[in-house]
């Protein structure tokens, strides 16, 4: 089954937790991910009790706090830099341990000018690695969003998956122009189908095939969520998110 949730960008980022979690819950949203600094707060520096206040919020509701949308990336040739990177990534992994998130999502953003694509595709992966080790640790998923410039082309996010070689490491389909082949997504969908742990979608009337994405997903036997991720702002968010459950219906309806 499909399962319908958001992204706090950029559709929900002016909200304050409690309204998020009510408006979700009122309009039959199941899940978010908390992108970082948004007016959420949920951060890695919250405290101890405030970590608890963020479950007991999501428990009183049916939505799920499914993830935490970090921007963690790992593509620098500065060894340093990376290790900077994993640090954070390991305090987000943290946070969902305690908050009971499923995973993180992470991101490489590109190639440095001058970087070699090999050498990139092997510091990401062993970044991930590292990552995913840690987060297996603390029973949480880690989700490379499949994003940036040439690193968002299915088959070098195919590569790095390769040369991560890790079951705790995943992709985040992200519904990217690059992914569609002649008019399909079936080629780009096979290449990362092995390792699809999480789903962005956005705009559900632009000429994506989300038709074929969703039937792909559920023969696939994806049993997760697609997270709208919508890429403005709406001056009336409840209205959207109507209007937007009411096409994710129909496409998940007529793809049954």
């Amino acid at each position: 089954m499909l399962h319908l949730g958001a992204v706090t960008y950029n559709l929900l980022k002016d909200w304050d937790l409690d309204t998020m979690i009510q408006t979700l819950d009122q309009l039959g949203w199941e899940a978010v991910e908390l992108r970082t600094e948004h007016k959420h707060g949920v951060e890695p520096t919250i405290s101890t009790d405030e970590r608890k206040q963020v479950v007991s919020k999501f428990q009183r509701s049916k939505v799920r706090l499914l993830s935490y949308g970090t921007t963690c990336e790992f593509e620098s040739p500065d060894a340093a830099e990376r290790r900077r990177q994993v640090e954070i990534g390991k305090k987000w992994v943290d946070l969902a341990h305690d908050t009971g998130a499923l995973g993180i999502k992470v991101r490489p953003n590109g190639v440095a000018r001058g970087a070699a694509l090999d050498t990139t595709i092997e510091n990401i992966g062993e970044s991930l690695r590292e990552l995913g080790d840690y987060g297996a640790g603390h029973g949480v998923e880690i989700w490379m969003e499949v994003h940036g410039s040439t690193t968002q082309n299915p088959p070098v996010s195919a590569a790095i998956m390769k040369a991560t070689h890790h079951a705790n490491v995943g992709v985040c389909w992200n519904s990217n122009p690059t992914d569609v082949v002649n008019g399909s997504v079936k080629q780009s969908f096979e290449l990362l189908k092995p390792w699809i742990r999480n789903a962005h979608i956005n705009d559900l009337t632009n000429s994506y095939p989300w038709r074929e994405l969703f039937t792909l997903l559920r023969e696939s036997g994806y049993d997760r969520y697609t997270l709208c991720e919508y890429g403005e702002e709406s001056k009336e968010p409840r209205r959207f998110m109507s209007y937007y459950r009411a096409l994710w219906n129909e496409l998940n309806r007529t793809c049954t």
